[in-house]
C-alpha cells in the first residue's frame, strides 16, 4: 500500500524538524488513539505560531460547557477559531467517535454535519491541525468522554482521557488566555497525579523524571 514504509520512499528524521505521531492501541477496556507533535531543536516562528493555534483550538473544544443534544457539528469551530483569526485552517474532521475495544473510528459520533447529537458518556477524538506541504504538519489529538457539566440544568461538556503532555517548546505562552493556560495546567496536573504512581511502580524512573519537568506548570 502508499502508506506502508519502503526503502525507496523512507528517510531519516533529523532533530531540525517536527514530527508527528499518531499512536494507538486496542486493550481490554479501551481503545486508544492519541497524537501529539514535537521539535526536538528550535521551532520556526511559524510553526510555534501554528501549534499553538492548533493547541488553543484543542483546548478550546475540550473546555466547552454545551446544551444536552447538541449536534458535534454546532460546536466543531471552537476547534478551528484560534486558526482562522489568522486565515489558518485544516482540510479534514475535528473528531470521531471511537469504539470500547472496538473500532478506532467508530460511527456514528463526531463532529461532523451527519453525526447523532453528542450524550454524556459517548467517547470521541478532539483533533485540529495545521499542515504545509512538503514542510511540516502539525495535529493534536486526545480522547474525551462527554459527561455532564457542573451546571443547574443538564448541560455537557468533555472530559479528556488521554493523558500525555504537549510540547513545552512549541507553546507561545503570550498567545493564550488566561481560561487556557489554568485547563493546561490543571490538565497537568491530571497527568501527575495518575501517571506518576504507576511509572514508578514499574520503576520507570527515567521516564518519570521526563513526566515531571514535561507537566511543570
Amino acid at each position: 500500500s502508499p502508506l506502508s514504509p519502503s526503502n525507496g520512499s523512507s528517510r531519516s528524521l533529523s532533530v531540525g524538524e517536527m514530527y508527528l505521531f499518531d499512536t494507538g492501541g486496542q486493550y481490554l477496556d479501551g481503545t486508544t488513539d492519541i497524537t501529539r507533535t514535537v521539535h526536538w531543536s528550535e521551532p520556526t516562528p511559524l510553526q510555534k505560531e501554528a501549534y499553538t493555534r492548533v493547541l488553543m483550538g484543542n483546548i478550546d473544544l475540550s473546555r466547552l460547557v454545551f446544551p444536552s443534544h447538541t449536534a458535534g457539528g454546532t460546536v466543531e469551530s471552537f476547534a478551528r477559531r484560534a486558526l482562522w483569526d489568522v486565515g489558518l485552517n485544516y482540510g479534514h474532521g475535528t473528531g470521531h467517535g471511537i469504539g470500547n475495544f472496538l473500532s478506532v473510528h467508530e460511527w456514528p459520533v463526531g463532529f461532523q454535519s451527519n453525526n447523532v447529537p453528542l450524550e454524556a458518556g459517548m467517547f470521541t477524538s478532539i483533533e485540529p491541525g495545521y499542515y504545509r506541504d512538503g514542510e511540516f504538519g502539525i495535529r493534536i489529538e486526545d480522547v474525551a468522554l462527554v459527561v455532564e457539566a457542573q451546571t443547574e440544568e443538564t448541560f455537557l461538556t468533555f472530559e479528556v482521557v488521554s493523558l500525555v503532555p504537549y510540547d513545552r517548546k512549541l507553546i507561545d505562552l503570550s498567545l493564550l488566555s488566561p481560561e487556557q493556560i489554568r485547563y493546561l495546567n490543571s490538565y497537568y496536573e491530571r497527568i501527575r497525579e495518575l501517571v506518576g504512581p504507576e511509572l514508578r511502580r514499574q520503576r520507570l524512573e527515567e521516564e518519570y523524571a521526563w513526566l515531571q519537568a514535561s507537566t511543570e506548570p
